[in-house]
């Protein structure tokens, strides 16, 4: 049966895609919205870059590490150094991860990282602190190498933060939303910032803290749809 539902999953969600990464990220048939939080499989994502803007600026690392039944899955963490092309340099980004031009000459192009991160992504939602900045270069990323969209369930955990903490009156504190702000005012240990696989495990361990806290104040158990995910296909 269950080869039977993935065949035919990958019909539907595959259709339209090239052979290949991207192809099998799409074929692999995202979660229902009504599935519940620990039945959902997760993958915690942090790029370091060289800027905010996916059209002018680079990605210098990627790091993720999946969530897998309410757990993080440590064993399954994985960082890829990234060398940016050829006459691009780090710039003052370094002031922010430490990573320098010199140690990523012997780095692996985005092109060839990228596989492997489509590959961690398959049949999982993407976790990452606030997801669009994330989304927005690894869209930018998968059309340079495939020229397709990238099909992928997100959950934004600024986002779910800003919920948690709003005022009555929409007001949130300044700096309240920041992934370490937000990992302390849920009781979670500080982490060192700015290394990828340290932020996608410290974002994949603030999801849990939040989800636990929402389900306090829903009632039950949150399902996919609680966590207000963001779909693109």
């Amino acid at each position: 049966m269950m080869g039977l539902l993935r065949r035919g999953a990958r019909s539907t969600f595959g259709k339209g895609y090239p052979e290949g990464p991207i192809g099998e990220l799409a074929a692999a048939p995202p979660a229902p919205s009504c599935t519940p939080f620990r039945d959902v499989a997760f993958l915690a994502v942090d790029l370091e870059t060289t800027g905010l803007n996916p059209r002018r600026d680079h990605v210098l690392a990627a790091g993720w590490v999946p969530v897998m039944a309410g757990e993080v899955v440590l064993r399954d963490a994985r960082e890829v150094l990234v060398r940016p092309p050829v006459g691009v340099s780090v710039g003052e980004s370094a002031t922010f991860h430490g990573l320098t031009d010199d140690g990523l000459e012997d780095a692996s192009h985005l092109r060839d990282a990228l596989p492997d991160l489509l590959e961690a992504l398959r049949g999982r939602v993407l976790v990452a602190h606030h997801a669009p900045l994330e989304l927005g270069f690894l869209t930018h990323a998968v059309r340079a190498a495939y020229g397709a969209r990238l099909p992928v369930t997100a959950v934004d955990t600024m986002q779910l933060q800003h919920r948690l903490v709003v005022g009555p009156h929409g007001d949130v504190a300044p700096g309240a939303l920041r992934l370490d702000a937000a990992r302390h005012h849920l009781g979670l240990p500080r982490y060192t910032a700015h290394r990828a696989s340290i932020d996608a495990i410290a974002t994949a361990e603030l999801l849990l803290a939040q989800t636990a806290e929402l389900a306090h104040r829903l009632g039950h158990e949150p399902t996919l749809s609680d966590l207000s995910p963001i779909r693109q296909h």
